[in-house]
């Protein structure tokens, strides 16, 4: 049992990280002149994403003159669509007006979303921008939805910590950061880095995931598949055009092979970003690329080899 077990993961590992796959992608009908970005998946046949807050009548809703982004969670099909999609339940109490990227917990019982202090009541005392990201986590009650928002202790006002990924065996969470000082300082304009999730919402110091991962440009949108391959954009040098998919090996030790670049049609020579794999080779990433329908699509991938 243990050698079939072995060869599984083998093999589901091979599957993900072969560098010689190609791909069928296929932009989504949900698609329109709104962007759509941010993905992650959940319950094998669920998808949550980030878009524009609209009114009954189709305009982008505003708080404070600014376009709000929100979170949609929408049902994955036979063929990879997006339907029955809808706006996330957030406690109408909460004053949370701005979302830039969510993602559940493995246990479906927190979640972990990126936000700014504008126009929020829980803003930090001294200088800092309001514009600057942190990361949020919340629970759900029922008939509620998400409540109880709470900012994570290690991310300080001075710096932004963007778009978290919660390791399937919930022991770790991967971010984006400009943390700035000392030997985990950013090496670029963001970098990847993680922290351990421990008891009582606490956290271990963030750490930087290092230069076979990060770059002097800019990297974002992390995501560690289950067979520890970690996708993340970078606009680095050298790629195809503008952000592009790189992958790493996540070895025993928790260091990183050196990220390589996918290759087309995942990338193009616009932006490629938020890109998401199952165990089966397929997925989900966002891409500005010519022929799609609008600012940031949502293309749905399917491996052929």
């Amino acid at each position: 049992m243990k050698q079939v077990t072995h060869f599984f993961i083998l093999f589901i590992s091979m599957l993900s990280f072969s560098q010689s796959k190609t791909y069928d992608v296929i932009n989504l009908k949900i698609n329109n002149e709104k962007p759509h970005f941010a993905l992650s998946q959940y319950e094998n046949d669920k998808v949550i994403f980030t878009s524009y807050l609209l009114t009954k009548s189709g305009k982008i809703k505003l708080s404070a003159g600014e376009p709000i982004l929100t979170i949609f969670e929408a049902k994955k099909n036979a063929n990879g669509e997006l339907t029955n999609f809808r706006k996330l339940l957030i406690d109408v109490k909460e004053d949370i007006k701005f979302i830039s990227s969510a993602v559940f917990s493995p246990n479906g019982k927190h979640l972990y979303v990126t936000t700014n202090y504008n126009s929020r009541k829980n803003k930090p005392k001294g200088d800092y921008r309001n514009t600057n990201f942190h990361i949020e986590r919340a629970e759900y009650t029922e008939g509620i939805g998400w409540t109880n928002f709470k900012v994570l202790p290690f991310c300080k006002p001075k710096y932004s910590y963007a778009q978290p990924f919660v390791s399937l065996d919930g022991s770790t969470l991967f971010f984006v950061a400009n943390i700035r000082g000392g030997k985990n300082s950013t090496r670029g304009g963001s970098d990847l880095f993680k922290v351990e999730i421990l008891e009582n919402n606490t956290y271990s110091e963030p750490v930087n995931l290092g230069v076979q991962i990060n770059s002097y440009s800019r990297e974002m949108f992390p995501f560690l598949s289950a067979s520890n391959i970690l996708y993340f954009a970078s606009n680095r040098p050298n790629g195809v055009g503008g952000f592009d998919i790189y992958k790493s090996k996540m070895l025993d030790d928790g260091t990183f092979e050196k990220a390589k670049i996918l290759p087309k049609p995942i990338n193009s020579r616009k932006d490629d970003i938020s890109f998401v794999i199952d165990a089966f080779g397929n997925g989900y990433f966002t891409s500005k690329r010519s022929g799609g329908k609008g600012d940031d699509d949502v293309y749905y991938f399917i491996s052929k080899n």
